[in-house]
């Protein structure tokens, strides 16, 4: 099954596109080729980039908060894990204080760095990162892959905090939803969302055999999923179906 997720606010977009270059990242690190470290550093300036927002972090820490929050009013319940609530709990304060004692934006402490800066000022030039450009790039390029892979474990450090606290929050997020089956009829889907209460996310699971690609748009009141198909030529036009898929809503 392919999954599909969709933001319903602009505080979801950022936390989705952080932790897809956060996995970008993790899996550019463990390679040992010059050219996948590379593309390792790109994404961490990407990262850099994104979480750029002044009210990131404050915005992460306010929704740690309000999850605790919320978790520490079922104790007593007696249809909930006493030794569960703690562990997630414990998971929570982790991530908050280890957020909260960053320093400034994500990665701030890297921009002292020249080194690592002057590449930053090239990496988005066409080629710019040549030999001739940046012969002492190319020579960190040459070391050991353990070399490198240290390297960019030590400047990575600043950002894991972040990673953490998006890791535990978007988890939270995810499992909030229940999935249920449903079906799109001539390759249209809507539904209307209940009054009163504020969905965050959507995600939608669906059989990669059909050949589908959802076209999703949705708001407070209201989701539409259409159905799209790929030509020959990769334009994508409206596929007229029946098919079923799974669709979880995440408050």
């Amino acid at each position: 099954m392919v999954l599909y997720e969709y933001p319903f606010n602009e505080s979801i977009r950022t936390m989705l596109r952080l932790e897809h270059l956060f996995d970008r990242l993790g899996q550019l690190m463990e390679r040992e080729t010059p050219l996948d470290h590379h593309f390792a550093l790109v994404t961490v300036f990407e990262i850099m980039d994104v979480a750029s927002r002044a009210d990131l972090k404050s915005d992460l820490l306010k929704e740690l908060e309000r999850h605790k929050a919320q978790l520490n009013s079922y104790r007593g319940n007696p249809g909930v894990s006493e030794a569960a609530l703690d562990q997630v709990v414990t998971r929570i304060d982790h991530a908050y204080d280890g957020l909260n004692k960053l320093v400034g934006k994500a990665g701030a402490s890297l921009t002292s760095n020249d080194w690592l800066m002057s590449i930053r000022s090239r990496i988005s030039i066409p080629g710019g990162t040549c030999e001739f450009d940046l012969p002492a790039y190319y020579t960190w390029q040459q070391f050991l892959p353990v070399r490198r892979r240290n390297d960019l474990m030590q400047w990575t450090q600043s950002l894991m905090p972040l990673a953490e606290a998006l890791q535990v929050l978007l988890g939270l997020l995810r499992d909030s939803g229940s999935p249920h089956k449903v079906a799109a009829t001539h390759g249209q889907f809507q539904q209307s969302l209940p009054a009163g209460r504020v969905y965050q996310l959507l995600r939608m699971r669906i059989d990669p055999c059909l050949g589908l690609i959802p076209e999703i748009s949705g708001h407070r009141l209201m989701i539409s999923i259409r159905m799209m198909r790929q030509d020959e030529e990769g334009r994508l036009k409206p596929a007229l179906q029946d098919a079923s898929f799974e669709l979880t809503l995440c408050a």
